[in-house]
């Protein structure tokens, strides 16, 4: 019999999996981390705003952590827990120092601070940021700290392998997981106290999204499968900012308009003119004088829906689903801060954006819903209790999630900024949770598991594997997932209604029949794509249910899940977090309904200082340009 020294698996090679790989390391705990790509390519490695936190920078204009709390809560429209949020905004300050002394390149004043930028849903500057490239500069220093740890044999790093399932013992405790290396096609199980999901968000149940092809939601969905919940997962973000594009879409951060970028289109509809051919009263700033305090930074749902009803009332640029989004005006300076976004835009659009506005339009970009997950509350509800062995629990013992995938911070929509703050905060505080349950609470350590728990769920992935190999059907993967992509763009996005979704739920379930009959282009045991990928169109296409039932049976408008039939929040019958679970013996998901304690803050109107506009008496837009806010 193996040592039963406690081992800790990380699956997700991105910010949570990093800082809790750091800090699980740091305590003494081997962590076997693993990872679809190499480390340094997740998916934290493409954002780009910034990360939020009250320093004393942003203590000088009044700000503080309480009101970062209050912001971050109110963005949610009061659907995430509050001790969690308590306990993220307050440490936030002591992560921008560590990241500060690992070396992170923040940008700086000539005085040597950390120069911030505003973000939306927020009247301070109080993100930090490095350019327009800040989850790469955090990904990298994360990854010197973890590759540090790798060398002196505490961290063993798994890159090129998918994650295929949980493995419980008999009690239903988490003991492990079985993995595939992408390359020799080799699956394996791997034994753990304790595993660690850090697997990001599900974009690609849409399709095409801001987020990487990896973020299929599969690593969460087979979990699911496996007797994990999930948390409101019908909360999905849509950034107002995006390159539309055939491949996928490619985000123009948030940090363009925190630096001063402008929102607007033509107050002439189809208009044939170029952007600088026309004059600043004959353009229709309309962010900016319908949230005349707040302006361009309002959160990004309220901006989503305003960019996209513009566009439907045939103000999109060229009478089409675009606006433009203008840096042009902006110092040189100012626009160096943003060279990695203008950067993108060139290369992919061939125009140069620090002389003409951009062209953008919504996207697909995050999901606040997620793995659901658990915490010990402090009595007086300011934060959780320090390593607690249940914080950032999922349902099944032993299993835990952190970052993304995790539903617990954001709610009903994130704020800019607060995603890299979640992630990191994730890992460095609740990492020590993961080790006093490996080393307090496992009674039957994994290494005494018998191995028949292991060999079954091997069986079993074999077996999956096999019959997509051996499939003789006639369904095209590729295109069942493109038609899942439109399915859920086009009732599930911005705008809500009880007649499509209850359309897209019957289409997705029909979908999940006809995946039955999916058949592979490549049936080879070396570096098959193909076979990962259509495994993981079947895991989208359960996530896709949960995703339409939640948001069916959500009759209401919270954040960034909007019913044109229902308009209203309501409190009363929806401040709970949606519980989705599986029952594998019809197949299906069905819902649960759960009280969100409100033990800091009760709920008020969420408006932003909205004001009603002579385009919403109207439908037409106004004849006198807003001033700036």
């Amino acid at each position: 019999m193996a040592n039963s020294k406690p081992r800790v698996i990380v699956v997700g090679g991105g910010l949570a999996g990093l800082s809790a790989t750091v800090k699980i390391a740091e305590s003494g705990v081997p962590v076997d981390l693993f990872s679809m790509v190499p480390v340094k390519r997740s998916h934290s490695v493409c954002a780009q705003g910034g990360i939020n936190a009250s320093n004393e920078v942003a203590r000088q204009q009044g700000y503080s952590e309480w009101m970062h709390v209050d912001e971050t809560l109110y963005g949610g429209d009061f659907l995430q827990h509050q001790p969690p949020v308590y306990d993220m905004c307050h440490e936030a300050p002591k992560i921008i120092a560590l990241l500060d002394r690992m070396g992170v390149p923040f940008n700086r004043t000539p005085e040597g601070n950390h120069d911030l930028r505003m973000f939306g849903g927020s009247l301070f500057k109080r993100t930090h940021f490095a350019g327009a490239t800040t989850g790469q500069q955090l990904l990298y220093a994360l990854d010197e700290q973890t590759r540090r740890h790798e060398a002196e044999g505490k961290v063993k790093k798994y890159e090129f392998w998918e994650f295929l399932w949980p493995v419980l013992d008999d009690s239903g405790v988490c003991k492990g997981i079985v993995a595939q290396d992408m390359r020799s096609m080799e699956i394996r199980a791997f034994r753990a106290d304790a595993v660690i999901m850090a697997t990001g968000g599900c974009g690609m149940v849409y399709g095409k999204s801001t987020m990487s092809v990896i973020c299929t939601g599969g690593a969460a969905a087979r979990c699911f499968q496996a007797g994990a919940w999930l948390g409101n997962p019908e909360m999905i973000q849509v950034h107002p900012t995006a390159i539309p594009g055939e491949d996928k879409c490619r985000l123009m951060s948030e940090s363009a308009r925190g630096e001063g970028g402008r929102v607007w289109v033509p107050r002439k509809k189809n208009d044939p003119r170029g952007p600088g051919e026309i004059p600043e009263n004959e353009r229709w700033y309309f962010l900016e004088e319908k949230y005349p305090k707040y302006g361009n930074l309002v959160p990004r749902d309220i901006a989503t829906r305003e960019l996209f009803f513009i566009c439907q009332q045939g103000y999109g640029v060229g009478g089409g689903r675009m606006v433009y989004l203008d840096v042009s005006q902006l110092p040189m300076e100012t626009k160096r801060k943003l060279a990695g976004i203008l950067e993108i835009y060139e290369k992919f659009i061939g125009e140069n954006p620090y002389e003409v506005a951009m062209r953008i339009f919504p996207a697909v970009h995050y999901s606040m819903g997620g793995m659901y997950t658990t915490y010990t509350g402090k009595p007086d509800g300011k934060g959780m209790v320090p390593g607690a062995p249940n914080n950032m629990s999922t349902n099944i013992p032993g299993l835990y999630a952190f970052g993304e995938v995790n539903y617990q911070y954001h709610g009903a929509n994130r704020l800019g900024a607060n995603a890299l703050l979640n992630c990191i905060f994730d890992g460095l505080f609740n990492g020590p949770s993961v080790v006093n349950y490996v080393r307090d609470v496992v009674k039957a350590p994994a290494d005494h598991t018998p191995s028949g728990a292991f060999d079954a769920i091997v069986s079993q992935e074999e077996g999956r594997m096999r019959r997509l190999l051996e499939s003789k059907g006639t369904v095209n993967p590729y295109k069942l997932h493109a038609r899942l992509g439109d399915e859920m763009t086009d009732a599930c996005t911005v705008v809500r209604e009880e007649g499509r979704l209850k359309q897209a739920l019957e289409n997705v379930r029909n979908m999940r029949e006809e995946f039955k009959g999916v058949r592979l282009t490549d049936t080879g045991m070396w570096t098959n794509q193909n076979l990962s990928f259509a495994r993981a169109v079947g895991d989208m296409l359960l996530y896709g249910e949960a995703i339409v039932l939640g948001a069916l049976e959500r009759r209401e408008s919270r954040g960034a899940h909007y019913r044109i039939d229902y308009q209203d929040r309501n409190d009363e019958k929806f401040l709970k977090t949606t519980v989705a679970k599986f029952n594998p013996v019809t197949n299906s998901v069905r819902l649960e309904y759960e009280e969100v304690p409100l033990p800091l803050l009760q709920p008020r109107s969420r408006t932003y200082g909205a004001v009603e506009t002579k385009a919403e008496k109207t439908a037409e837009a106004p004849a006198t340009v807003a001033g700036k806010a």
